[in-house]
């Protein structure tokens, strides 16, 4: 009997920015991409932990280290992307998300700083990427965030706050750009085995998912077969968000 030969995702050569990429679900992400041949742009704050992952991909890349708060970043981003790889095809915008804290313990400044963390960092990220994306007639944007857009999680208000107003610009933003190429997904994790999990502790009873199988399925939302996938916000999260 012959079989069909393994899914080409269509991503050999393609660039990406891959934000948060230390550690975590952004670094699992980072390197499921750069299996596929796709050269990177791998930010964090940490340079020794960046400079280890670029030491490990299989495809080049490039560590920046910054702020992801800072509003000048993003452009600068997409210029070095475009400048030592001539293009760019991806982005995947991640960062941490915020602490934990019932709806009416918050203060004021910590839901402004969620805000700023949550919702503006992959808004901007979003609008220098598309840029090159547009004239190229090609993109992909994969913004992760958590399974808070679909189902509020108690004890995190911050995070049920700021998630759900990305989702709304996000899918905004998917409409205005699919005749452009390019599509526009959030994808929510779950709990995974992560730092940020261990940090904020298990919010429920269900599985705990792999890293690497998270990035795997972000890297499919960027190939080629996806072009019909877009304005979604895809669950991760082994069944835990009960809502339809």
């Amino acid at each position: 009997m012959q079989y069909g030969v393994s899914m080409e995702l269509g991503l050999e050569g393609r660039v990406a920015i891959v934000t948060a990429a230390s550690r975590g679900l952004g670094r699992a992400t980072a390197e499921a991409l750069s299996e596929e041949g796709v050269r990177t742009v791998v930010v964090a704050r940490t340079r020794d932990a960046l400079e280890e992952l670029v030491a490990s991909l299989p495809a080049p890349a490039i560590a920046v280290t910054g702020d992801l708060t800072d509003p000048e970043l993003p452009a600068r981003l997409v210029e070095l992307a475009l400048r030592e790889f001539g293009r760019l095809d991806v982005l995947v915008a991640n960062n941490g998300g915020p602490p934990r804290g019932a709806a009416l313990d918050v203060s004021d400044s910590e839901i402004l700083a969620a805000i700023e963390h949550n919702l503006l960092v992959p808004v901007r990220l979003v609008r220098e990427a598309v840029k090159p994306m547009r004239a190229a007639g090609w993109g992909r944007v994969c913004i992760i965030a958590s399974g808070s857009v679909k189902q509020p999680m108690a004890d995190l208000a911050l995070s049920n706050t700021a998630r759900p107003g990305l989702w709304g610009w996000a899918k905004t933003a998917a409409n205005e750009v699919a005749g452009d190429g390019i599509t526009v997904n959030l994808v929510c994790p779950g709990h995974h085995a992560t730092a940020r999990t261990a940090q904020i502790g298990r919010m429920t009873n269900g599985p705990t998912g792999d890293p690497k199988d998270f990035g795997k399925v972000v890297t499919f939302l960027c190939s080629t077969h996806a072009k019909f996938v877009t304005g979604t916000a895809m669950l991760v999260d082994g069944g835990n968000v009960k809502g339809l």
